[in-house]
């Protein structure tokens, strides 16, 4: 799976989130500040050589419809993040929100319950 930049990470969340739309609809979507129609249109054209969407004419535009689907990405996009910035080792992943704050010592016992829910389930 080819890696995504940012411009077409974004219009993907709009794809996924319609299932599907028009440049125009992914474009009325996008925040602020909002890309110029025709370098969207190239984003999307880009997405589309990649193998993330697929067009189809209808009249004379495109209607674009997401090939990958969010969740498989999400855990590509995770797979590289773990490997490329913690040495594939998830328990560094861990640790590392732990001593930034940002997972707290009752959110680490849910995340072990649920951990240990699905190995016994």
């Amino acid at each position: 799976m080819e890696r995504l930049t940012q411009p077409e990470e974004e219009a993907m969340q709009v794809l996924w989130q319609l299932n599907g739309g028009f440049t125009k609809e992914i474009l009325e979507r996008l925040p602020e500040p909002k890309p110029p129609y025709t370098t969207l249109a190239s984003t999307v054209k880009n997405l589309e050589r990649k193998g993330y969407v697929q067009g189809e004419k209808l009249g004379n535009s495109y209607r674009y419809s997401p090939l990958v689907k969010a969740e498989d990405y999400r855990k590509e996009f995770m797979r590289s993040f773990v490997g490329s910035y913690f040495r594939n080792s998830y328990k560094d992943v861990v640790s590392f929100f732990a001593k930034e704050q940002k997972v707290s010592a009752e959110e680490l016992k849910e995340i072990i319950a649920m951990i240990e829910k699905g190995k016994g389930g």
